[in-house]
């Protein structure tokens, strides 16, 4: 049986801490689905098509070394009906800290409530990336600042296409 999981996110861009996750994630899955969230009410920075890209670009060929396949799809509404509808049976969450785990374990128990088909299973973030957020590499970025340590090398690229040259 083939065993799928889910990760969400908004992957705006992807960051090393998003593909520690993705590589962790292997262990316990032979398909991973990337879900892309697509709200109506946010304007990210990269575009559905482009961050989907991205995600193809920095995690495939991590994750297939590991045996493991990728699949890149879009959702906007629960993050459990998008894993349901993507056929994962195992939830994919990052945690850099306690906040984190204080936010995400009520999630995990309402997503088990909606779905007890799916379980929720969190990978701690390794401690060179649990600082890192696609928030702060968007800002830092935005202001000419140096995100190379903070994302592989095609969001880097993307970025500064998308901010222009460094001040």
């Amino acid at each position: 049986m083939r065993r799928v999981g889910f990760y969400a996110g908004s992957f705006d861009p992807p960051t090393n801490g998003h593909l520690d996750v993705i590589v962790k994630a292997a262990a316990v899955c032979d398909e991973l689905v990337a879900g892309v969230g697509v709200h109506p009410s946010k304007t990210p920075l990269f575009s559905f098509e482009e961050r989907a890209d991205l995600l193809e670009r920095c995690a495939k060929a991590p994750l297939a070394e590991r045996g493991c396949a990728l699949r890149v799809v879009a959702f906007s509404g629960l993050a459990v009906e998008a894993a349901r509808a993507a056929g994962a049976k195992t939830l994919v969450r990052g945690l850099r800290n306690g906040s984190d785990l204080d936010y995400e374990a009520p999630m995990a128990g309402m997503n088990a409530a909606m779905a007890p088909e799916i379980v929720t299973v969190f990978f701690v973030a390794s401690p060179q990336v649990s600082h890192i957020t696609a928030t702060l590499v968007r800002q830092i970025a935005a202001m000419g600042g140096d995100v190379s340590s903070f994302a592989p090398a095609p969001a880097l690229e993307a970025l500064a296409r998308k901010m222009g040259p460094k001040r």
